[in-house]
């Protein structure tokens, strides 16, 4: 029946690649698509949420709320994915104009991993959570039309 459509619709009457069935078989709807980023989404919420409650745990708890806060970013980012697709999702984060955000919330999201686990400092794994909050936030709005304009006006009227 595709066959049928593609000729009467003087689309190419060659069968389609391999390539272009296994893409058409793995591509999502948009429900499973919607589905998919909110149950990511959501997964994000809870490791940052369960990360700022393991924050009060003595001695292990800073650590464990970098780990939890970084992952739940990292899903956060990941339930984008579901809506955009992967490979168009990773060329929008470095697009010209969201390059320098992108660069530095990766570069946070590494330090703050790096200082929990390899370093070993928690006051700098708290550090780069906050730079990475910031870093997040300021990748996010990149998104919204003019929002970044916004900010920056708002921020420097609260500063003069």
């Amino acid at each position: 029946m595709d066959k049928l459509k593609r000729v009467l619709s003087g689309r190419d009457a060659e069968e389609p690649s391999s390539l272009a069935e296994v893409i058409d078989a793995t591509s999502l709807g948009w429900g499973t698509r919607v589905k998919g980023f909110i149950a990511c989404f959501a997964i994000g919420c809870l490791c940052s949420i369960l990360g700022s409650c393991l924050l009060w745990i003595p001695k292990k708890g800073l650590v464990l709320f970098a780990v939890f806060y970084t992952l739940g970013n990292i899903a956060s980012i990941g339930s984008t994915m579901f809506l955009m697709g992967p490979m168009k999702q990773l060329k929008r984060m470095f697009e010209p104009t969201r390059l320098i955000a992108t660069i530095v919330m990766l570069l946070c999201l590494i330090l703050t991993l790096c200082s929990a686990f390899w370093w070993r400092k928690a006051g700098l794994a708290l550090l780069f959570c906050i730079l990475q909050f910031f870093a997040m936030a300021w990748y996010s709005i990149s998104f919204i039309p003019y929002a970044r304009d916004a900010v920056k006006k708002c921020v420097s009227v609260c500063l003069s």
